[in-house]
């Protein structure tokens, strides 16, 4: 397909209505009045804690515990959150909670770790105990609470998820048990004069049945946030920040046709219009029909200035022979910056460049605890640009986790089939395909692929399903089909739910399914004749399967 860009010109987009001839400031406050701090010890679940937070429509932010007394004061948080740790309270370097915490007089809500720093400062006692607890345990409710009003009642028996091996055994003065388990005398711990609370399960996980309700608690009841936090009031307070950061200039958006820079991709043109081009990079290991399904949706439907570069021939010959899954990843990640940058010096003169960097690649890329995350998102470009692009960043999803892109790009009127879209890693097709990679096996991974999210979609199971993909595997199988015996390729499938990303599980396909399915792939792809499904769960901390 020939290099080509679409010259059709468009005005700004018509948003903000009746808050258009308001101040960035008073977006921004209206938007914002209401905020929670969570302090990160290393957590690999504190993520979770802010989209549950979130989702009780207040706004909160993820800050590592060595965050300053200046920057804690000047955030103005109606209410503080401590999160759990790796770590021990009885390590030499444990983390601990910022003295400012206890001085500024707010709401607190420790979960595990949290709980534990939080008793440790105040006065109270912590011990490494032999009966620990991880997975899911029972509390006894045995007091009423402001944490659960509403939610759990004296003399309930409620399901939580604990994993922890340190347990609180003495109170500091003012706190109170209201609730114990089998391995924690002081499962939840409150001290209602101070509002301050300790659970030493985690209720920010799907695991804890009402979680997500003691924490809207937190959120509202006692830290009394009004829950204004809602994606219209965020799309017109990010059109007014692009505005007001463009100005007159120019921006190039790196568009993959993944839900998140098709997400910012239409923010920014709704914001700046005809300031906005686009480059799409087709590396040739697409799924099918995806990069005429990107063309199509930008350039004809939302009229976006659009560079449709198909580098199939560059992206292949650079991975013949390759088979080590880094080594593809990595060279997949220098071509896209190589042949973006080709493409942009040809546009000349833009000042910005977009991205779609959500909240999770920020937090990722540094790492508040000396943990691995830095290593683990080191393909996302959150620390700045290389000095030679000499341009400004516009990253206008840098506040949202992935199920509110979703929940924006509705908003912004994105097509169900782009905007809830399975998640596509960047090097694409690569990685379904163990060893080297040649047309021919993407041209069936793709066949097999699309047959199988075919039938996904037929049977109503899409949304049900986190993630569905097939996997070319590396093997030759001996087959008969008909009167002849076969030595043809295998293929995996595979599919998980999740709400987070964090963790997964299988999806529980019925066997008529799997039948009907896996019939399909055999006789109508020529050179697979054997189909598996993988039933391999996701744990926390995992990346995914390849």
């Amino acid at each position: 397909m020939p290099n080509d860009v679409n010259l059709i010109r468009v005005t700004r987009g018509p948003i903000l209505t009746q808050q258009d001839a308001k101040p960035i400031e008073t977006l921004d406050e209206t938007l914002h009045e209401d905020r929670i701090l969570i302090l990160d010890f290393g957590s690999q679940v504190t993520q979770l804690i802010a989209r549950r937070v979130r989702e009780s429509g207040v706004y909160c932010e993820i800050w590592p515990f060595t965050a300053t007394e200046e920057k804690i004061r000047a955030f103005k948080p109606r209410g503080i959150i401590l999160s759990g740790s790796p770590a021990s309270v009885h390590d030499e370097n444990a983390p601990p909670v910022p003295a400012v915490v206890f001085e500024l007089n707010l709401p607190i809500l420790g979960i595990c770790y949290g709980q534990q720093a939080m008793c440790q400062a105040l006065g109270g006692k912590v011990e490494t105990h032999e009966h620990r607890e991880f997975g899911r345990a029972y509390i006894d409710v045995a007091e009423d609470c402001s944490l659960f009003r509403g939610v759990w009642a004296r003399g309930r028996r409620e399901q939580v998820w604990m994993s922890h091996g340190d347990r609180v055994t003495q109170l500091p003065p003012g706190f109170r048990a209201v609730a114990h388990s089998e391995g924690a005398p002081f499962a939840i711990i409150a001290d209602e004069g101070r509002r301050m609370y300790g659970v030493q399960f985690h209720p920010e996980v799907v695991h804890t049945p009402h979680g997500a309700a003691l924490i809207k608690n937190f959120t509202h009841n006692v830290a009394g946030c009004s829950g204004t936090w809602t994606m219209a009031g965020f799309r017109d307070l990010e059109i007014a920040r692009i505005r007001e950061q463009v100005g007159e200039g120019r921006v190039i958006c790196g568009l993959s046709g993944g839900v998140d820079s098709s997400v910012a991709a239409k923010l920014i043109h709704d914001a700046i219009g005809d300031q906005l081009t686009c480059i799409f990079v087709d590396p040739g290991i697409l799924r099918a029909g995806e990069a005429d399904e990107v063309v199509k949706t930008f350039r004809g439907r939302f009229n976006i200035r659009l560079v449709h570069r198909d580098a199939s021939d560059l992206f292949l010959g650079e991975l013949a022979g390759v088979k080590d899954p880094e080594v593809k990843r990595k060279t997949i990640g220098r071509l896209f910056v190589e042949v973006f940058e080709e493409e942009a010096a040809k546009l000349g003169g833009a000042q910005f460049l977009a991205q779609g960097t959500l909240y999770p690649d920020v937090i990722e890329s540094v790492s508040f605890t000396g943990g691995p995350s830095v290593t683990i998102k080191s393909h996302h470009n959150v620390g700045g640009l290389p000095e030679r692009m000499n341009m400004q960043l516009v990253e206008p999803l840098r506040e949202l986790f992935k199920d509110e892109v979703r929940e924006l790009g509705r908003e912004l009127g994105i097509p169900e089939n782009i905007v809830g879209r399975h998640p596509f890693p960047g090097p694409g097709l690569a990685i379904r395909i163990p060893g080297d990679i040649t047309r021919e096996k993407l041209d069936l991974l793709r066949k097999v692929d699309a047959i199988y999210l075919e039938e996904i979609r037929r049977a109503g199971l899409y949304d049900a399903i986190w993630q569905a993909f097939a996997v070319l595997l590396p093997v030759r199988t001996v087959g008969v089909m008909g009167d002849g015996r076969t030595y043809d390729q295998a293929c995996a499938l595979r599919a998980v739910t999740s709400t987070d990303g964090m963790t997964a599980e299988v999806y529980p396909f019925d066997f008529d399914f799997l039948n009907r399915v896996s019939g399909r792939i055999v006789n109508e792809v020529r050179g697979i004749n054997r189909v598996t499904y993988d039933i391999t769960s996701k744990p926390p901390g995992t990346i995914e399967w390849e």
